[in-house]
């Protein structure tokens, strides 16, 4: 069977010492397996430089949407969710490989990597849509900055507590002293929300969850809301804070500044082998019984 894409992006971790060279080879073995297929190859710029990739060309990740009809990340959640921030607004799916410790996106195996993208490839797969925030910090009324985040947006303290005032649509919900504020997509909620005492929502959810981190007060509680809710964060008081953007962007802020977060109009497609179960991979990755 005719692979139902014909031209494909390939992006690997960054790492160091023997975690590279295992990396390098894998990719390899995936980039030389796929022009087996007659398949187009691009290897993403800064993997390329990373390693032995000399017989495959090269692509800066902002092009990778323009020419390739399917991104394949070999590496861990933290590489799926820099690849899919800045993919959002091309309509190219993601397939990503496992390297890392859990995998909740990152989820096909190094040992049957192969196997399961031949299966996508035929067709055989599952299609799974996952939703994004879009995050603004105002200062005054001037947005300073702006993100988009698959997992989430933290309102964080650098050292003693925060005072945030929290409001949804409009409507004052409360005002929280604590270590800062998560707002996780459905898809976050297995990340840093789920240390911090939050529900775990299945991906086809459509709701938002809000959950404080070690808060002064225990009755401040994690609740989830419509997808559709606009959610402000209010920094009233503190000593030092900052906007977290799925762990990875860290945008310092200011008493009085306001966070303003909803849901991104675009979404990013997954594509996992057809006998994908998302509470099978729950069970495999939380240990559960």
């Amino acid at each position: 069977m005719k692979s139902l894409f014909k031209t494909v992006a390939i992006i690997g971790k960054y790492s160091s010492g023997s975690e590279s060279s295992n990396i390098e080879l894998q990719l390899l073995e995936l980039a030389q397996y796929l022009t087996q297929k007659q398949i187009n190859i691009f290897i993403e710029a800064k993997t390329h430089q990373s390693g032995k990739f000399q017989a495959f060309k090269s692509i800066v990740l902002e092009e990778i949407g323009t020419k390739a009809n399917l991104a394949i990340v070999v590496g861990g959640d933290g590489t799926m969710l820099g690849v899919a921030r800045s993919l959002i607004n091309f309509d190219i799916p993601l397939i990503g490989v496992n390297q890392g410790r859990f995998g909740f996106l990152a989820d096909l195996n190094i040992s049957n990597m192969l196997k399961s993208i031949d299966e996508i490839f035929q067709g055989s797969s599952y299609e799974d849509k996952r939703m994004l925030l879009h995050s603004k910090i105002f200062r005054g009324s001037t947005c300073i900055h702006e993100s988009l985040a698959l997992n989430d947006v933290v309102v964080r303290s650098g050292s003693r507590l925060i005072e945030l005032e929290v409001f949804i649509n409009g409507s004052f919900v409360h005002k929280q002293r604590s270590d800062g504020l998560i707002v996780t997509t459905p898809t976050g909620t297995t990340a840093y929300a789920l240390s911090a005492g939050g529900p775990i929502l299945h991906p086809e959810l459509e709701a938002i969850a809000i959950v404080p981190i070690s808060p002064h007060t225990l009755t401040n509680r994690p609740i989830a809301v419509s997808s559709q809710s606009i959610i402000e964060i209010h920094v009233v008081s503190m000593d030092e804070s900052y906007l977290s953007i799925d762990g990875q962007l860290k945008i310092p802020l200011e008493i009085h500044d306001r966070v303003e977060i909803k849901r991104a109009e675009k979404m990013i497609t997954l594509l996992h082998p057809k006998d994908y179960c998302y509470f099978e991979m729950l069970r495999k990755k939380l240990n559960w019984g």
